[in-house]
């Protein structure tokens, strides 16, 4: 509205104040524009150039020129237009082919002037209309630039303010920043000596239990030291391990004199001093034919200070929640999907924006609800500016919504126009999957032209 207000303007401010009865004269059809080639008792040229003819062949129902311009108040040449003088209203063009149809197509019925048809002249009632609403128009934008100026300033204001409370955040930010670190190190100072004990009570308890394990160690070597010494001899032979076949190296069932020798370190026989040399060879795989020997748990410090976990790491998401989140997925699909078949098979309904409830976020999203529960659709993200080349930033687009069924994805047009009031106007659906708003804001208003640039004449008059 603001683009087209600008284009109206002159004309709504000439027309306001009159116009003059008296018109240039010239053959029917010709605007004033083009005058001066038509000019009488002098020949015509076509205005192609092609070629030249006398002027009283000028409207005489018989084209002679290719491009149509000798004959413009006749029908006879099919690529001629009609020029509508509308004083009171706006000029216009026509093909030439309505000049006398029966049909009047210009308000002030001048290409009606040999069809007998009953025409009247509705110029001057049409231009009061199109004053009434350009009037309108006018105070509209200018309010709406009012609010305009006064947004920009609220925001200018807000801006400052929040730069203001920026600072002071800042400055209390460090503040604490600075009263957080003494404090660590106040704490670490203290947790020093308690860290040191701790460490120094874990390694003694380490060690403690280092010398358990190797005294359960050398008990259970001591042992099967026995147990391998079947002829009590105080000796262990080649032939004694010769009968605890789980002892064979590569356990092929086939344990020989040299694979026993081989455990023994190479010898026939080892005493008690020698076979702790040998254990490693043998406690892994040795079977003991009284017990089986199992090492007892060794217990946790009785004064060990265990950490206590943090908040960070105690906070988990429930599993609840995440799966309750996940139904409301799976129920907001459903629904997409319910609403799309509805649309689908119910193609009757006389308007399907009454079922829902729409929501505009500029330069974030598009989105629609039903009015009587459901779950939210997304007809789009914000995408680009889509107006035409003169006036890019009257469109916005949003696209890649929400998925039709078995159809495409949902995309929005939102057509940006002037106004007092912030709202969204309409919501339709020219094309499946495919929604347009109409979007007014005085944020787009823009600065209404001053009446030093006002015709003072009228090009028809």
């Amino acid at each position: 509205m603001s683009s087209r207000f600008h284009q109206l303007l002159p004309m709504l401010l000439l027309l306001s104040v009159g116009v003059s009865a008296v018109e240039v004269q010239r053959p029917r059809g010709v605007p004033l524009s083009k005058r001066q080639f038509y000019e009488e008792g002098k020949p015509f040229t076509c205005l192609d150039g092609s070629h030249s003819i006398p002027f009283d062949r000028v409207n005489d129902d018989y084209c002679d020129c290719q491009d149509g311009s000798d004959e413009p108040g006749t029908a006879a040449c099919p690529n001629g237009s009609f020029h509508c003088t509308n004083a009171g209203f706006r000029p216009a063009f026509i093909p030439s082919s309505r000049i006398n149809d029966g049909i009047c197509d210009c308000c002030d019925t001048t290409d009606e002037y040999n069809s007998g048809a009953a025409c009247q002249n509705t110029c001057r009632e049409m231009g009061h209309k199109e004053r009434e609403s350009l009037q309108k128009m006018a105070e509209i934008a200018k309010e709406g630039f009012v609010l305009k100026q006064q947004l920009i300033q609220e925001a200018k204001r807000g801006i400052e303010d929040k730069k203001a409370k920026l600072v002071d955040v800042q400055v209390v930010k460090k503040d604490l920043e600075e009263k957080v670190e003494a404090l660590r190190t106040v704490k670490e100072t203290a947790e020093q000596p308690e860290k040191e004990a701790k460490e120094r009570h874990l390694k003694a308890w380490e060690d403690q239990k280092a010398l358990i394990r190797m005294e359960k160690d050398k008990a259970r070597m001591a042992v099967v030291f026995l147990e391998l010494d079947d002829d009590a001899d105080g000796l262990v032979s080649v032939s004694e391990l010769l009968s605890h076949s789980e002892l064979d190296p590569d356990s092929d069932a086939s344990f020989t004199e040299a694979e026993a020798q081989g455990l023994l370190g190479g010898v026939d026989k080892v005493d008690t001093e020698a076979f702790e040399a040998v254990w490693n060879n043998l406690k892994e795989k040795y079977v003991s034919e009284v017990t089986t020997y199992t090492a007892a748990p060794v217990e946790t410090p009785p004064e060990e200070v265990r950490e206590p976990a943090s908040d960070n790491e105690s906070e988990q998401y429930p599993e609840d929640d995440v799966q309750e989140d996940e139904e409301e997925e799976d129920e907001e699909d459903e629904d997409d999907d319910q609403d799309d078949a509805d649309y689908k098979v119910n193609p009757l309904i006389p308007s399907f924006a009454f079922r829902y409830i729409y929501r505009l976020c500029p330069f974030n999203r598009v989105s629609q609800k039903p009015k009587y529960g459901g779950s939210e659709t997304n007809l789009g993200t914000w995408g680009k500016w889509a107006g035409p080349e003169e006036n890019v930033y009257s469109m916005m687009k949003y696209e890649h919504g929400t998925g039709c069924w078995q159809g495409p994805n949902r995309s929005t047009t939102v057509k940006l126009t002037c106004g007092k009031e912030t709202v969204v106007t309409s919501t339709s659906e020219p094309s499946r999957c495919e929604y347009l708003m109409e979007f007014t804001s005085p944020a787009i208003c823009g600065e209404p032209p001053s009446r030093d640039s006002e015709p003072r004449d009228h090009e028809e008059l």
